[in-house]
């Protein structure tokens, strides 16, 4: 009897690591119009799961905290982190980096990883994230301790109103001035 609910308590534990697995794939379809996530000051997040609300008291907490598996944060459209099972990468807290390439037909993804993605402006995700102090489970802030990025508040304002997979946004005149400094910085590099 022993030996019979110890198979059973196996086979169970083996096919919620699966479903958990199976439950978090992520694809091009996983990224969607950041107006259909969830904004939490100047980000947005979401949950692959459905634990939305786990996640937003997360990024709105003042004291910091884990995010629950399933985690998606975006603070522009072109790069995503994903919360994966735990145990998935203790190296990044279990977050995946994305880069994604976006368009008015959707999304794909240009790269995916742990501790190697680089994105356009050729900062490695995770070098960055590192830095985060461990309370905020490696998400970078005015005060999370991370170095700044090289984009404005404004800038990143207007790059997510920009988002092609969303409907049209009006860009005000400043949102327009935001996007011509940051094609001088790229062009720049």
């Amino acid at each position: 009897m022993h030996n019979r609910f110890s198979l059973m308590l196996a086979a169970f534990m083996a096919t919620a690591v699966v479903q958990s697995a199976a439950a978090t794939e992520i694809t091009s379809e996983t990224f969607r119009c950041l107006n259909d996530m969830t904004p939490v000051r100047h980000f947005y997040v979401d949950n692959l799961l459905g634990n939305v609300a786990e996640t937003v008291a997360v990024a709105n907490s003042a004291d910091g905290g884990t995010y629950p598996e399933g985690a998606v944060v975006q603070l522009v459209p072109a790069e995503a982190m994903v919360k994966r099972e735990a145990g998935f990468n203790p190296a990044t807290n279990d977050w995946e980096f994305f880069e994604l390439n976006v368009s008015a037909e959707g999304t794909t993804i240009g790269k995916r990883g742990f501790a190697e993605v680089v994105n356009r402006f050729g900062g490695n995700c995770f070098a960055c994230h590192v830095q985060a102090e461990p309370q905020w489970d490696l998400i970078c802030d005015n005060n999370h301790g991370c170095d700044p990025i090289p984009l404005s508040r404004g800038m990143i304002s207007a790059i997510q109103k920009t988002d092609p997979r969303c409907e049209p946004t009006e860009l005000s005149d400043e949102d327009k001035a935001n996007l011509k400094a940051l094609q001088a910085a790229m062009a720049a590099n």
